[in-house]
C-alpha cells in the first residue's frame, strides 16, 4: 500500500490521519506532542521522531499545522520533511496558511523536484474523522490527478480552483466571511439580550430564518446559552485566518472596511481567550460599558 507521512495531529489532523489508516495506507505520523498520536499508534501508525523521519520513503507528505511559521518549520528546517523527500513525492499542504506563504512554499519545494499541492480544507473535526471534508485545491491538473488517491480517503468533495495558491485564496475568503458572520452574530445576540427579547425564541428564529447560515446555526444557540464546551475552532485561529485574508485583500481591493472590522473584533477575542471557542465573542460585545 502507499505510504503517507502525516504531520500535525490537532483537532483536524488527528481524524485525517486516522482516515488513512482506515483506508489501509502505511501511515507515519509526527506531532509536537506524542500523546496525541498514542491511539493512532495503537491502530497501526508508525511514530516518527521528526517530520524528516516521517517523510522517509513516503509517497505523499500531508501537513495540517497552525500557521505559516509552523508550516515552514515542518517542511524546511534541518529536520523538516523536505530534507529527505525524494523527487516526485507529493507535498500536500492542508494547513490554512497565507497566500504568499503558499507561493513561497510551492517555489521552494518545486525547486527540489517535489510536487506541491495547495489543499486547505473545510469541515469540522467530525467530518475529518469521517472522511467527509471539502478540499479546496490549487494545483496543476496533472498533479491533482496524481494526488487523487491521497485525497479521496479524507474528502467527500474536491473543489479545484486552479493553479497553486487558488485553494488558499478561497479558504481565506471562506474563513473571513465566517469571521464577519460570527462577529455580527455576537452583536445581534447581545442587542437582543439588552432589548429584553425572549432568547429562546431568538435562538429558534436565528437558526431557521433567512440568515441561518451554517455559522449562525452552529453558534447562535451556543452564544445564547454561553455554552462553549468542545471548542473546535479557537479565537486565535480565526484571528490568524482573518489576518491572512485581510493581508491578501489589501493587495487586491482599494478598501475592505468590513473585513478590517472583523479582524479588529478578533483582536479583542484573541486577547480575551485565545484558546477558547470563537463563539466567546459574545462575552466581549455584551460587556457593560
Amino acid at each position: 500500500m502507499p505510504r503517507v507521512a502525516f504531520i500535525g495531529l490537532g483537532r483536524m489532523g488527528h481524524g485525517m490521519a486516522g482516515r488513512y489508516l482506515d483506508a489501509g495506507f502505511t501511515v507515519a505520523v509526527w506531532n509536537r506532542s506524542k500523546a496525541k498520536a498514542e491511539d493512532l499508534i495503537a491502530r497501526g501508525a508508525i511514530w516518527a521522531t521528526s517530520p524528516e523521519d516521517a517523510a522517509i520513503d513516503a509517497d505523499a507528505v500531508v501537513t495540517m499545522v497552525a500557521d505559516d511559521a509552523a508550516s515552514r518549520d515542518v517542511w524546511l528546517t534541518k529536520d523538516g520533511a523536505a530534507a529527505t523527500m525524494k523527487a516526485g513525492t507529493l507535498a500536500i499542504e492542508c494547513s490554512t496558511v497565507s497566500y504568499q506563504h503558499t507561493l513561497d512554499m510551492a517555489r521552494e519545494l518545486q525547486s527540489r523536484g517535489l510536487i506541491y499541492i495547495d489543499c486547505p480544507v473545510t469541515g469540522l473535526p467530525e467530518a475529518a474523522a469521517a472522511g467527509k471534508l471539502t478540499l479546496l485545491v490549487g494545483a496543476d491538473p496533472a498533479d491533482l490527478e496524481r494526488a487523487q488517491p491521497f485525497l479521496t480517503p479524507i474528502s467527500s468533495t474536491i473543489r479545484h480552483f486552479g493553479a497553486v495558491g487558488t485553494g488558499t485564496v478561497f479558504k481565506l475568503i471562506n474563513n473571513l466571511i465566517g469571521a464577519v458572520q460570527i462577529a455580527s452574530l455576537a452583536e445581534g445576540v447581545a442587542i437582543a439580550e439588552q432589548a429584553g427579547l425572549d432568547m429562546q425564541l431568538v435562538a429558534e428564529a436565528l437558526g431557521t430564518g433567512a440568515i441561518a447560515s451554517p455559522q449562525v446555526i452552529r453558534h447562535s444557540r451556543r452564544m445564547i446559552d454561553r455554552n462553549f464546551s468542545g471548542a473546535s475552532f479557537t479565537a486565535a485561529l480565526r484571528h490568524k485566518d482573518a489576518e491572512y485574508a485581510v493581508r491578501l485583500a489589501e493587495t487586491l481591493l482599494p478598501g475592505v472596511p468590513v473585513s478590517r472590522a472583523a479582524l479588529a473584533a478578533y483582536d479583542k477575542a484573541k486577547a480575551h481567550a485565545p484558546d477558547g471557542d470563537e463563539g466567546q465573542m459574545i462575552e466581549i460585545v455584551s460587556r457593560p460599558k
